[in-house]
Parts: C-alpha cells; structure tokens; sequence
C-alpha cells in the first residue's frame, strides 16, 4: 500500500507539475525591463541656454515584448545643465517623464537607467545656444 501511495504521489506530482522547477522559481520576463525595447525622447532638440528654457525628456520603459511596464522607477543622466528631479516612476504607459535645462551652451548627451539595474541602449543629445 506505501509503494501505491509514492507511486501516486509521484505521478500526480509530475502531471500537476509538468514544468520545469526553474520555470516557477524565475522572475517572469514580461516585468523585466528591455534595454533595447525602451526609448528615450526629448523635444525640443535645441534649446536656448538661459535655464528658463526647457527641454521635456520622456522614456519609456518597456519589456522585450514591447509591453509598457508600470511602477518602474527611472534615473536620468545628462552631461550638462540640470535636471528637475532626475527620479521618476513610470506610469501606466511605461512612461517618465523630465524636464531638462541649462544655462551654460554646449551639446548635453541624456542618458537613462531602469531600476538602477538597466542602461537603455539609446542616449539622446541636446543642444543649448
């Protein structure tokens, strides 16, 4: 009756279960952000160097599917002037936005990391005059 019992257990076991272990203890893909899949805009691309003019940046934060991921926290980067609050979450639409400006002229490459984990692939460069 034991042998039964282990038997059963065994078969029931591996037809519940008919995944791999390691596929039920990943993290799941979709909610992995893509460094290639996300983007990083900013309008517009030139700009007066007086810090009251602003650039709006946008990204936004997708998976390998090009599914917008939610509550993904952004960092922006850039190689000159300011940034108004350099950390934001995303949105519904996997969208954070910034607002950049500068009063010093010269080209400001932007730059962006996910969940201080993901460089995005693209940069985006302004130029202030």
């Amino acid at each position: 009756m034991l042998i039964f019992m282990l038997a059963f257990g065994l078969f029931t076991t591996i037809i519940v279960f008919n995944k791999p272990l390691t596929s039920l203890t990943k993290a799941k893909e979709e909610f992995l952000p893509s460094s290639e899949s996300s983007l990083l805009f900013a309008w517009p691309l030139t700009a007066k160097a007086d810090s009251t003019y602003v650039v709006q940046v946008n990204v936004f934060v997708r998976n390998a599917t090009n599914i917008p991921l939610l509550n993904k926290k952004v960092h922006l980067n850039t190689t000159l002037g300011t940034i108004k609050d350099n950390d934001r979450e995303t949105d519904k639409a996997g969208k954070a936005t910034f607002v950049v400006n500068s009063d010093s002229p010269g080209l400001a490459e932007l730059s962006a990391i996910v969940n201080n984990q993901v460089q995005l692939k693209q940069k985006v460069s302004v130029k202030f005059e």
